[in-house]
Order: structure tokens, then C-alpha cells, then sequence
């Protein structure tokens, strides 16, 4: 009996003992006990409020949060879900024109509060936490709140994390509340910090906020300006041009430019001393015009839904890339209006230097005409992509770029399919110039997505195909398929995996009309891949 008692007694000391070995490993913090290195790995993947919470898990992560170099403070965190299940409540009612005054005015009064408590929260234990706490490391700030009464704290931390933490690239992002959508960030008129010339700032971002000055800032590099308001003088962003010298990238985004009255400015750019390479202008829609008369290092240039003209060809010997995005809408001068420019308007006699080039005209009606006296503009053009081309146009329009490009070696052309738009009429060729296109001799791949085998689609391969010589290898027709982009100034064909399924019968119908009237391949031209998918 006693030894039964005492085996009993043994093996119960012993699952004691498995308990609390067991226990005791549930309590051991693993993650605490790996190096700050790792650590700050694992805070750097986590939202910044996630982050700077860690420090109250214990002593060992109280000094951590301090040392993040890159801090990511939005008022969105700062949100309850409530706040958004109210603004999809609004949205959902008035989309389906229900929601009566009364109702409406309750549920913006509930939005606006919690707006209004998470900006006080987020200037207090957010924003002013961090000017009252220990200087700090950070060398990337993104800021965004929404402009209410409570931004003035905004503009002091701005400053201090400028002047004492060393910031390189700083991001400013103001929002206009849920119901006011004129709401504008200002900054004080000495600028953003004390000390401009000191700074360490190399990239800014400013959406929603008035224009800064600038010109201090001696290694400020990357500008990118979004949502400028359009009470923005001229000359502040002429200023931009040719004060700041040091700039290299420069981006304005949906920015204003325009009188009291409305009236929209044209922005004159005359700089020899610019170091700017790479300047986008997208959807600037209330600058009149953005005039370059001279930018000598510029090598690329976007504009996209905004008008940008160049003055002079020796002005810009750098430029090799340009994305030029336009598209029209019906009824802007009237019911029967229709609008016909040349290429010539598209101040491509002042580029000749251009290499790579992504086209994207867009409008429910063609609005590109044959040139009047073509010229070939655009000699040293490599690569050529004629993006989202309405199926309803005639798709032969490419054809204008061909002329001017007689050293083409890449061409793509993406047919955008537009459903029960009625098709535009063709365009006569034959009465504006000789029928056929000019040789290109060093043209080695051609590809069309969203070919459908229309009359038009297969008279722009067969001319295209006619006019190539001994350096073609590869003609691709795809029914689907898309652009990828990569940037602005560079992109790709994808293709599915699942090609649409043409019968023989299709397949030998279209190939034979593109080959009839295609001169005979001799023995010893390179065999060129034909694709039809």
C-alpha cells in the first residue's frame, strides 16, 4: 500500500512539476528577448499608432517606438468604425434618393463630430505627444488630418521635425471635411520651418495645402504638388522653375491656376539653369496652358489631361520620353460641335529627340485630323504605344504617327472596346496623301490587343505590315489583352493565359486578308512570326 501511495504521490509531483515548466514557458516573452534589430523590423510593418502603442507593453519596449525612423500619423486611424458605417449610410441613401432633409442633416451632424473628436485626438495624443516628448531620429513623415480648427499644432510639428529631427522626406496630406470639399491646409508665411537652408528635407509632398516658399531648401530634389488650390498665383510656380534649381522630379497633380473671376493662367517655364529631368502635369485642367521655353536637362515628360506646349526644339536636348494623355468630351461648344487638331498642335516639331512615346487620345468622337503638312517630327522614336483607341473610331488614325516616325522599331496599339457607341467614319487617306505609308525599315514587332477583325483593324495591319521590310520578326493580334504600365513613360502587352478562341475558318480568313496585297517573302528574309489569339 505504501508504495502504491508513494508511485501516486511521484506522479503527481511530477505533472506538477510538466505544469509549471509549461506555465512558466507561457510566460516568457520569446519576442522580447530578440535584438532591436529584429525589433524594430517587426514595428516597422505595423501602422505607426500599432507601433508607438508597444511602448506600454514593458520596459524593455518603452524606448523602442523612440526609435523608428519613419513615422506614418493619419487621422484615419483615429476614425471608429462607427464614424464610416455612418458616411456608407449617407452615401447608400442618396445614391438611391431617399434620405429625407431632416435625416440628412442628423447624419452629417454625427459625421462632423466625430471628425471633430478625432482631429482634437489627433492633435493631443498624437501630434503635441511628440513635440513635448524627446528628440527624435526620423528621417520619413507622412502627415494626414483633415482641415478643421485644430491644424495649427500641424504646422509647429512640421517645423520642429524639420529644424531638430532631420526629416528627408516629408509628406503633407490635407483633407477636406465630409461635407466641405474646399478645405486647404495654410501654412505660416515664414514657411515650413526656421531653418530652410539648413534643412535636410530631399523629398516633399504637399496635397490640399497652399504653395510654400521653396527656394531655401537647398537639397530638396523630389516636389510632387496635389490639390494646389487655384487662388495660386502664376508665378509661384514659375518660381518653382527657376528658384529651385536643385529640383530634379516635379509632379503637379490636379493643381489650380486661375484669376478671382475663374479665369484659367498660362504658366510660362524659362529656366537654363533647371536641373529638373522628369516633370508631370496631370490633370491640371484650370492652368490655360503650361508653356516650356526652356528646361536643357528635362528627359521626361507626362501630361495628362493638361495642356503642355514646348516653344523651342534646341531648348530640351535631354527629352527621350513622353506620355501625352487627351481625351474630349460631346457638348462643350454645343450640340454639334466636333473637334478636329492635327499632330502638328501637339507641339511634337519642337521634340525631335523623343525615343519613347505612349499616346492616349480618348472622346466618344475622333478628334485627331490628317496633317495638313505632314513632316516627320519624331526621327530618333523607338518604342511607340497608341493606348485605349476607341473601338468606335476609325482605328486606322496610328497611321499620322507612322508618318512621322520613319525609324519605328516597336509598335503596340491597344483597341479599347466600346459597346453601342456608333462608329466613326473612315478616315479617306487616299485623298489626303499617296495610299500607301512610307518604308519602315526598322520596325521588328507589331502588336494590336482588342483586334476583332474589322475591315479597319485589318487595312491598319495590312499597311503597316506592307510598309515594313527586312527587320520585322513579329506580328501579334490578340482579341484580349491590356496595358501594364510601368510609370508613365514605360509599359507592356499582357495577354491572358486563355486566348479567345478564334475556329480555323476565322483564323485563315483574317491571316489571307492580310496577306493579300502584302508583297512575297524571298528566300532569304527572316521569317516573321505571325499570332493571331
Amino acid at each position: 500500500m505504501a508504495r502504491r501511495s508513494s508511485g501516486k504521490g511521484s506522479a503527481g509531483r511530477i505533472l506538477l512539476q510538466h505544469r509549471a515548466l509549461a506555465a512558466a514557458a507561457r510566460r516568457v516573452d520569446r519576442i522580447s528577448s530578440l535584438p532591436d534589430d529584429l525589433l524594430h523590423l517587426v514595428l516597422r510593418r505595423l501602422d505607426t499608432r500599432s507601433a508607438l502603442g508597444t511602448g506600454v507593453l514593458s520596459r524593455r519596449w518603452a524606448h523602442l517606438p523612440r526609435e523608428l525612423d519613419a513615422l506614418d500619423l493619419r487621422l484615419a486611424d483615429m476614425l471608429p468604425p462607427r464614424y464610416h458605417r455612418w458616411v456608407h449610410l449617407y452615401n447608400d441613401a442618396c445614391s438611391k434618393g431617399t434620405l429625407r432633409h431632416a435625416v440628412r442633416l442628423q447624419i452629417v451632424h454625427s459625421i462632423r463630430r466625430y471628425e471633430r473628436r478625432a482631429m482634437r485626438a489627433f492633435a493631443s495624443s498624437t501630434v503635441t505627444s511628440f513635440l513635448e516628448g524627446p528628440r527624435r531620429n526620423v528621417k520619413k513623415l507622412r502627415l494626414e488630418f483633415v482641415v478643421t480648427g485644430n491644424t495649427g499644432c500641424v504646422n509647429a510639428f512640421v517645423a520642429e521635425a524639420m529644424d531638430a529631427w532631420g526629416v528627408e522626406d516629408l509628406e503633407v496630406v490635407a483633407k477636406s471635411t465630409f461635407t466641405r470639399r474646399d478645405g486647404i491646409h495654410l501654412f505660416p508665411s515664414h514657411g515650413l520651418c526656421e531653418q530652410p537652408r539648413v534643412s535636410c528635407l530631399r523629398s516633399l509632398k504637399l496635397g490640399g495645402c497652399t504653395l510654400p516658399s521653396l527656394h531655401e531648401y537647398s537639397r530638396l530634389s523630389v516636389l510632387i504638388l496635389k490639390g494646389i488650390p487655384k487662388s495660386t498665383p502664376a508665378a509661384a510656380y514659375e518660381g518653382i522653375f527657376t528658384l529651385c534649381l536643385q529640383l530634379q522630379t516635379l509632379h503637379l497633380i490636379s493643381c489650380g491656376c486661375c484669376t478671382s473671376r475663374g479665369v484659367s493662367l498660362t504658366v510660362v517655364v524659362d529656366s537654363p539653369s533647371s536641373q529638373i529631368r522628369e516633370l508631370v502635369v496631370d490633370k491640371c485642367e484650370f492652368f490655360r496652358k503650361l508653356v516650356l521655353k526652356a528646361l536643357p536637362c528635362l528627359e521626361s515628360v507626362a501630361s495628362i489631361q493638361s495642356r503642355v506646349s514646348f516653344e523651342s526644339t534646341s531648348s530640351f536636348p535631354c527629352l527621350i520620353q513622353r506620355n501625352l494623355t487627351m481625351g474630349f468630351a460631346v457638348g462643350l461648344l454645343g450640340v454639334d460641335w466636333r473637334l478636329e487638331l492635327e499632330l502638328d498642335d501637339m507641339f511634337f516639331d519642337c521634340t525631335p529627340g523623343i525615343r519613347s512615346l505612349v499616346i492616349r487620345f480618348t472622346g466618344p468622337e475622333r478628334w485627331i485630323a490628317p496633317s495638313t503638312s505632314p513632316s516627320e517630327f519624331l526621327p530618333n522614336l523607338r518604342r511607340l504605344l497608341v493606348a485605349d483607341v476607341p473601338s468606335s473610331w476609325d482605328v486606322t488614325w496610328p497611321r499620322l504617327l507612322l508618318e512621322m516616325a520613319p525609324n519605328l522599331e516597336i509598335l503596340h496599339i491597344h483597341i479599347d472596346v466600346v459597346h453601342g457607341v456608333p462608329a466613326d467614319e473612315d478616315i479617306p487617306w487616299s485623298s489626303a496623301r499617296d495610299r500607301e505609308l512610307r518604308p519602315l525599315p526598322r520596325l521588328k514587332e507589331f502588336v494590336v490587343a482588342g483586334f476583332e477583325g474589322t475591315a479597319r483593324q485589318i487595312y491598319l495591319v495590312k499597311l503597316v505590315v506592307r510598309a515594313c521590310t527586312a527587320a520585322l520578326r513579329l506580328v501579334a493580334m490578340f482579341r484580349n489583352g491590356h496595358v501594364r504600365y510601368r510609370g508613365h513613360w514605360d509599359w507592356e502587352m499582357v495577354t491572358p493565359r486563355e486566348h479567345y478562341s478564334w475556329s480555323d475558318e476565322q483564323k485563315s480568313s483574317v491571316l489571307e486578308q492580310i496577306k493579300c496585297g502584302v508583297p512575297a517573302s524571298s528566300a532569304t528574309a527572316p521569317v516573321v512570326q505571325v499570332v493571331l489569339g
